[in-house]
């Protein structure tokens, strides 16, 4: 499901009615904990949340015109997305989510390398996904990507 936005209000003014209640709670959990320095903007088409090149000058590697991706939610076509790049590059951030998520949600974890589906909104462990948020500064994820991702 792709959605053409000009900003994050008109891509969740465009979300199917069913999935706007799920997609503004999350955007609320992560605005309430994700540390300070991410810039919440329309990233690939989806809700992104990245860091800026005013602190990261670098960017992104793929394309150093963009910004320094973090996270992003989507409203998919069967489920919604959440996409979060320090799980796919730390692991020890990978184990504490997935021994943490049976504790929050009934649902089957359902999980790619760095995205977490969700195909009943109303079983998202919103309490988990805010503590995830807190889990990694701007710093601690520059320097995973750095080491992660970019070339020695």
């Amino acid at each position: 499901m792709k959605i053409e936005a000009n900003s994050v209000e008109d891509y969740i003014h465009q979300l199917p009615e069913e999935r706007k209640d799920a997609i503004e709670k999350l955007r609320v959990t992560i605005k309430k904990n994700i540390p300070q320095g991410f810039e919440e903007t329309l990233s690939y088409g989806m809700i992104g949340y990245v860091v800026p090149h005013s602190i990261y000058p670098k960017g992104y590697h793929c394309d150093p015109k963009l910004p320094l991706p973090f996270i992003n939610i989507a409203s998919q076509k069967n489920f919604i997305a959440l996409y979060h790049m320090g799980i796919y590059a730390d692991e020890n951030l990978l184990n504490w989510f997935v021994n943490e998520f049976y504790k929050h949600s009934k649902a089957k974890l359902d999980m790619g390398k760095s995205c977490i589906r969700f195909k009943k909104p109303e079983l998202i462990p919103y309490d988990l996904i805010g503590q995830l948020f807190t889990k990694l500064t701007v710093n601690d994820w520059v320097n995973i990507y750095e080491s992660a991702f970019l070339k020695k």
